[in-house]
């Protein structure tokens, strides 16, 4: 009986032991035929709330009790879902490949709908597929990225065919744009209308506009986190197009068949070379841009990776022109160059780190000179501007269990700044010198961030950030709680809220009334404060699982501290007075306040199907004080923006053709504008005095309130269709699109004319529109 009893002891405790056992599987998530990692894949238990995502490079990890059959779904948009079963006794490797839907041909797929909006604890964050970027018409056929997330509720563009984004009430410089882990200062070409991101070399586009996770910092509205594709590992591909002003080519492939890839994405505009027929034998003027994205890579096995990727472009504006006395030449240039090498280590099946060296830096110059031989005059202005970055990232993902998934790391970043560099020659004039030395900055910061299960359906991701700037002898340090939370009321509807607050300690500071990028990128001193926001949202997620649709409904509240601005009047570059020109100083231009911005969005999204596309809508306010400006009362931000509404559809016809379409409306943006003039008479100086009674007059303007007049609503329709056709070498597409198909006039600015007819004189409004309706037709190639 003793020894009965103590087998079935013994027993009991085995059974015990063998049912609290648990083991990891984990493993990589591929793209089937080219080796790419795919990010965001999300791997689940069908039946139940136990599942987990890939992460940046692809990664997954899942510990599980032990069991002899454990079912598994690995599900991607786009992707045909992969179903695993394997008897879990121990931790498995278990590396994975899914097949693209567009390779799949007739097959139909069907299954169950793997991105739930209700399911993740994600707030205000929008992915939109590479695929529908590619589909959108867009200006003169050049698809721009940043331009379709202008298409996203809470983020508004600036102005006609401009490719910045302001987001929920902020600037532009309150963006953090990061191409694979390198921070990028300035996103634009062609002045502003277009962006430098080449959608070819681009596998994934994220924006996030609050609730940020305490991994993220450093700006104060939204964060872009993009990341290029890796290279095909198995053959050589090649995709391109020709358009009206530019050409593209990219190029991918293996370097050692199944461990080593490369690619290399080029484009660039020719507006120059089609115009030099026409100019004068005497003079030269014309404008390019090109860029170039390149990365390499090499899988040393399971536990290392190494990736090395770069980004370089360049926009130059210039002009020669020969006299029979002499010649002048001028121009602009601006461009951007970033360099990334990462190392992915696993240190074991619930630890995964990475390392980044990170190079970053942006250039702006102008430049002018003339001679005149016969009054043996010179004339030269060099005026140049710069922000250079070395950065030091590291990064650990560690997965426990499926109740926590857990991230912390740190940064550093050495900046240095040229805030401004100006020299004037003159042989008529003393030589103007202002010049600014070189602003040296170190900003850091360490993180921490759990997303934890408590229950099936509730879902936390609280996080903490601690960040530290020091420069010009002035250090800050400063934290950053974040924390948000999902509750789910059924399978397919949540509801979500967040906090978080940012800390940004560089600035750009935007000449008024110059449509250039002009951008002088400042630091944090003692006289100019880290900028400061804190956001609250609130919300709900709704899937409609049937229909492939997902609903968002979200109000947000953002305050914002030390945001800057230049002063009345003020401006980049002084040069009028020879004497006071060495003494202007960038942080005595520039002024500090506070801004308020508040609102509800819609959106209504369908990523797959023959029709896919999305509804947006935003009611918001955005509200600026300065105590220097407006006289210190409150006033409405240039591009605050009552209404704003988009609608983006994309239709497949047939297998060969494609239709999109996109239509906005925005409320008109708020602009300072003369609100009367008057006859004003002041004394003269005693100098001049020819009396005692002399004085002179003039006409003296009122402009009211600042930013008191609304420009005219905007809106506009985008059409295109695409024609695809397979080729025995690969697939080529032509695309004809209108861009403004209606032909909305819509105002670019307003200026005000005198009408004087001799014995009365009227002011009138004038209004000067950019872009007609524009046609474009562009060829691409795939193979």
């Amino acid at each position: 009986m003793k020894k009965l009893f103590t087998l079935a002891l013994l027993f009991c405790c085995t059974s015990l032991a063998f049912a609290q056992s648990k083991y990891t599987l984990s493993g990589y998530v591929r793209e089937k035929g080219s080796g790419e990692l795919l990010i965001g894949v999300s791997v689940y238990q069908p039946g139940t709330t136990i599942s987990t995502s890939t992460n940046t490079y692809g990664f997954y990890s899942l510990t599980l009790p032990a069991k002899d059959s454990v079912t598994l779904t690995f599900g991607y948009l786009g992707y045909k879902p992969e179903i695993r079963k394997v008897s879990l006794r121990q931790s498995l490797e278990l590396n994975i490949e899914l097949q693209s839907e567009a390779t799949l041909k007739e097959v139909e797929v069907v299954a169950e709908r793997v991105e739930k909006v209700s399911q993740a604890v994600d707030m205000s964050k929008i992915e939109v597929p590479i695929s529908q970027i590619k589909s959108i018409p867009a200006l003169l056929g050049e698809k721009d990225v940043m331009k379709v997330l202008q298409l996203m509720p809470g983020v508004q563009s600036g102005s006609e065919g401009n490719s910045g984004i302001y987001v929920r009430g902020g600037g532009p410089d309150q963006n953090l744009i990061i191409l694979d882990d390198a921070t990028v200062y300035n996103a634009s070409h062609l002045f502003g209308f277009f962006s430098l991101f080449n959608g070819d070399a681009l596998k994934s586009v994220e924006l996030t506009k609050g609730g940020f996770p305490a991994r993220y910092g450093g700006r104060l509205s939204s964060v872009i986190d993009l990341n290029m594709k890796d290279g095909n590992k198995e053959e050589l591909h090649g995709e391109g197009g020709i358009g009206l002003i530019s050409s593209r080519l990219m190029l991918e492939g293996p370097l050692s068949k199944g461990k080593s890839s490369f690619l290399i994405s080029g484009r660039r505009t020719y507006a120059d070379v089609l115009a030099r027929p026409f100019m004068d034998i005497d003079g030269k003027a014309g404008y390019y841009f090109y860029d170039l994205n390149t990365k390499v890579n090499y899988d040393f096995g399971q536990k290392n990776k190494l990736y090395l990727s770069g980004y370089f472009g360049r926009d130059r504006f210039f002009f020669r022109e020969k006299y029979d006395d002499g010649e002048s030449e001028g121009g602009i240039h601006w461009g951007n160059a970033t360099g990334t090498l990462r190392w992915n280590h696993l240190f074991s099946n619930k630890v995964f780190a990475n390392t980044s060296l990170v190079f970053s830096r942006y250039r702006f110059n102008i430049f002018a000179s003339e001679e005149d031989d016969e009054k043996d005059e010179k004339f030269k202005l060099d005026y140049f501007s710069s922000i250079q970055d070395v950065a030091l990232k590291y990064d650990l993902d560690y997965l426990p269990n499926p109740q926590h998934s857990i991230k912390a790391g740190f940064q550093s970043t050495f900046h240095r700044f040229t805030p401004s560099a100006l020299v004037i020659k003159d042989s008529q004039q003393p030589t103007i010198e202002q010049e600014s030395k070189n602003v040296d900055g170190v900003e850091s910061s360490v993180y921490v961030e759990d997303t934890y299960k408590p229950t099936p359906a509730l879902r936390i991701n609280a996080g903490l950030r601690l960040s530290h700037f020091a420069a010009d002898k002035k250090s800050y340090f400063m934290p950053e709680p974040r924390l948000a939370a999902a509750y789910s009321i059924k399978e397919d509807l949540a509801v979500k809220a967040s906090y978080a607050r940012m800390n940004q300690y560089v600035h750009l500071i935007s000449n008024t009334g110059i449509g250039l990028p002009t951008d002088l990128w400042v630091p944090t001193t003692d006289k100019l404060k880290p900028q400061t926001s804190q956001q609250i949202a609130v919300g709900i997620a709704k899937d409609f699982l049937k229909k492939d649709l997902a609903l968002t409904i979200e109000g947000y509240y953002k305050k914002s501290n030390n945001i800057i601005g230049y002063k009345e009047g003020a401006s980049f570059m002084v040069i009028d007075d020879p004497e006071t020109a060495e003494e202007v100083s960038w942080e005595n231009n520039i002024t500090a306040g506070q801004g308020w911005s508040y609102g509800v969005e819609f959106l209504l999204q369908k990523k797959v199907g023959r029709f896919s596309g999305w509804a947006g809508y935003t009611l918001s306010w955005t509200q600026l004080q300065f105590d220097s400006l407006n006289y210190g009362k409150k006033f409405y931000a240039r591009y605050d923006r009552r209404h704003d509404i988009s609608l983006v559809g994309i239709y497949e016809l047939s297998k060969g053709v494609t239709l999109s379409g996109t239509w906005v409306y925005g409320t008109g943006n708020a602009i300072t504008m003369p609100v009367g003039t008057y006859e004003s008479q002041h004394h003269l100086p005693s100098k001049y005095k020819v009396n005692s009674y002399s004085y002179y007059g003039g006409n003296a303007v009122d402009y009211g309130d600042r930013n008191s007049f609304r420009m005219a609503a905007y809106h506009r329709m985008d059409i295109g269709i695409q024609f695809h056709k397979q080729k025995k070498w690969g697939e080529r597409t032509w695309e004809i699109s209108f861009y403004n198909a209606y032909n909305r006039r819509n105002p670019f600015f307003y200026y005000i004319e005198e009408d004087n007819n001799g014995t009365t004189s009227e002011s009138k409004l004038k209004q000067i529109t950019l872009f007609p309706i524009i046609p474009s037709v562009t060829y691409g190639f795939k193979f």
